[in-house]
């Protein structure tokens, strides 16, 4: 393993992935390929572009031939696969893009790994897979899928690619399931950036429902860490938990944001919640601890470290809160308050 061919790598996990990949492993070469939809970020690639290591791609997971044509050119020995069309919401507004990056796209990949006779492929999914999960139990790797959105049902599909992939071809196939990621380059419709960059400007911060939804906000570079242990130690055909285990209300989170910030908590305003809003996630994570892996960061720094990242990042996320990103929240957020 030492060219790696990140697919989605200009997005928020896989941007993080790349910074985290080239500063652990110096041998390593990394190579994004990205097609730069709304999501897909150049600038989150900055600190990396000049390393010699580093190499970009812009093309579509579902373009076998520019794939095929990457995996050639770039002497490329592993796939991790971020790319997906990822936020709940829209998948429930655009069910098919969710089917089309998501399934078919997965495909694609398997197809230029299983042709190229690539040493790894690995599938990057989430914690919904499992569906909502009652409280006090746990997901374990073994447990039934029960996707509840577009999107989760999605990956959960993707996921099941890649087994058939495992056991059918015998492609060397590794998956992890991760839980809420939290951190620098984390695009502003999602909960976290979206309630800071608001709470910057003194704007509403929107909770769905009554905000008791409970989530795993985990510290992306402990996400990423948690990859690079599976690429390395996990076993093929095998399915690894990323998270914290430890569970917080949405509206927890919120009222930390404001209180980091020394905004008020009367900026906390409630509308309607989307459909099929899944009402806890939790993870048992004990397969990926046996290799070595411990989340590094609590709750409370992980959140201190993002908030402050906003914070000193202005230039990057001002310009995505405009043109269509504003007539999406308007419609998501505004409309239904």
């Amino acid at each position: 393993m030492r060219n790696l061919l990140i697919t989605g790598g200009a997005g928020f996990i896989g941007a993080n992935f790349v910074h985290y990949m080239l500063g652990k492993h110096p041998g390593y070469r990394i190579v994004v390929y990205d097609k730069l939809d709304y999501a897909g970020n150049l600038a989150n690639l900055d600190p990396v572009k000049d390393d010699p290591r580093f190499g970009f791609v812009r093309g579509d997971i579902c373009d076998i031939a520019a794939l095929r044509a990457a995996v050639r050119d770039h002497q490329i020995d592993t796939i991790v696969n971020f790319a997906a069309f990822t936020h709940v919401d829209r998948s429930i507004i655009e069910p098919g893009l969710a089917v089309v990056n998501n399934i078919n796209g997965t495909q694609v990949l398997l197809d230029v790994a299983r042709e190229a006779k690539l040493e790894r492929f690995h599938q990057i999914s989430t914690d919904e897979v499992y569906g909502a999960i009652p409280a006090p139990l746990t997901s374990k790797e073994g447990d039934a899928f029960e996707p509840r959105s577009p999107y989760s049902a999605s990956k959960a599909a993707a996921e099941h690619l890649v087994y058939a992939y495992f056991v059918t071809y015998g492609l060397p196939a590794t998956i992890t399931r991760g839980s809420n990621n939290i951190g620098p380059y984390h695009y502003p419709e999602k909960a976290v950036p979206l309630f800071t960059t608001n709470a910057i400007d003194d704007i509403p911060l929107p909770l769905y429902g009554d905000g008791q939804q409970m989530r795993e906000y985990q510290y992306v570079l402990d996400h990423c860490e948690g990859i690079d242990v599976v690429l390395h130690k996990g076993q093929l055909g095998e399915a690894y938990n990323v998270g914290t285990e430890v569970q917080t209300p949405n509206i927890e989170m919120a009222r930390k944001i404001l209180d980091i910030l020394g905004k008020p908590h009367s900026l906390l305003t409630f509308v309607t919640d989307r459909a099929g809003h899944d009402r806890r996630y939790a993870l048992d994570c004990s397969k990926l601890k046996a290799l070595g892996w411990r989340s590094r960061h609590s709750f409370d720094e992980a959140l201190e470290q993002t908030v402050r990242w906003f914070v000193a990042n202005e230039a990057w996320w001002r310009p995505i809160k405009s043109g269509a990103y504003r007539e999406y929240y308007q419609k998501q957020y505004v409309e239904r308050g």
